[in-house]
């Protein structure tokens, strides 16, 4: 009985001992063990392939992005929260934007005037041009669907280079809604007696628009190269021709011809105003550089153009040149 404690007692401090070697040899061999677990030696790193360096760059940068991951994801949470707060509340005050949206679409009061875009010059214009007509269509478009009052949109007289640019840069033309898009010309489309030529080059102002004529834009853009071409149309059809009341609100440095989308958004801003000064400079872009008119001033200007238009031959100052 003695002879097995004594082996036991044996073996127990053999194992002991084997146990206890490692740390006395702490100093030793088994410091690069420990130290290895905490980074690595530099010997180590030195027999560290490329792509082990990375991975383990990767890991460190890792860890010393924890909190800022933490941060971000709390910054998310928040904001989700404060979104579906928003949502709430603007359910609670009528639904969420696209419904407000609808509602205003609702509001819209539709307006008997027709505005009749002539697509008849296509041959007098060059394909960059065209491409710009193209974009002023674009805008009459956009700018009638979102309008208060939105008018009877046409097109006439579409073909050629203007149909061409449509096909090949917007596809979807022939899905627009809420407007009349003819091949023929807009005088086989409309009563002549109801037509109306807007045209810069006519002696008539307009004052007030009849909403039971439809008033025709030329769709041309030439810079000038075609001076008083519309009016000649309008003349040769025997059809009413007048201009906006341009002169007797604003002052401008540049010439008084307007681009087609100019002319279209004028008219849907005076609807909804009713005036036409504060149409002009809604719609007018800056580089026109418009200026109000004094009232005082407009009756002196008209005098000054029917002087320089019909002068007097017995005038002093016509007297004076002769001599």
């Amino acid at each position: 009985m003695m002879a097995d404690d004594d082996s036991v007692k044996e073996e127990e401090e053999a194992a002991a001992a084997a146990a206890a070697a490692p740390q006395r040899d702490s100093n030793g061999a088994d410091e690069k063990i420990v130290s290895s677990s905490g980074g690595g030696t530099a010997a180590e790193n030195q027999t560290l392939s490329k792509r082990q360096k990375k991975k383990l760059l990767r890991q460190q940068k890792w860890e010393e992005e924890r909190g800022l991951r933490k941060q971000l994801r709390k910054e998310k949470r928040q904001q989700r929260r404060q979104q579906r707060q928003n949502q709430e509340e603007e359910k609670e005050h009528g639904g969420d934007a696209q419904s407000a949206r609808k509602r205003l679409r609702r509001d819209v009061t539709p307006s008997s005037l027709r505005l009749v875009v002539d697509c008849g010059f296509d041959s007098l214009m060059l394909m960059k041009d065209v491409s710009k007509l193209h974009k002023q269509i674009q805008r009459c478009y956009a700018e009638n669907r979102r309008a208060v009052h939105p008018v009877q949109f046409y097109l006439t007289s579409l073909g050629g280079q203007l149909k061409q640019s449509m096909d090949e840069k917007d596809k979807g033309w022939v899905n627009w809604k809420d407007i009349n898009i003819k091949t023929e010309h807009y005088s086989e489309v409309v009563a002549k007696e109801d037509l109306v030529y807007l045209t810069s080059d006519s002696p008539n102002v307009l004052e007030e628009l009849d909403h039971n004529k439809a008033y025709v834009i030329g769709g041309l853009v030439d810079h000038n190269h075609h001076k008083g071409i519309t009016l000649e149309k309008a003349k040769e059809l025997g059809i009413h021709h007048a201009q906006l009341p341009l002169s007797s609100f604003v002052k401008m440095n540049s010439r008084k011809v307007l681009a087609v989308n100019h002319v279209f958004e004028i008219i849907l801003a005076y609807m909804e105003k009713g005036s036409w000064q504060e149409a002009f400079f809604t719609v007018l872009p800056q580089r026109k550089g418009a200026v109000a008119v004094e009232k005082g001033t407009i009756a002196q200007e008209k005098q000054d153009d029917d002087s320089d238009s019909d002068p007097d031959p017995d005038s002093p100052e016509q007297t004076e040149k002769r001599t």
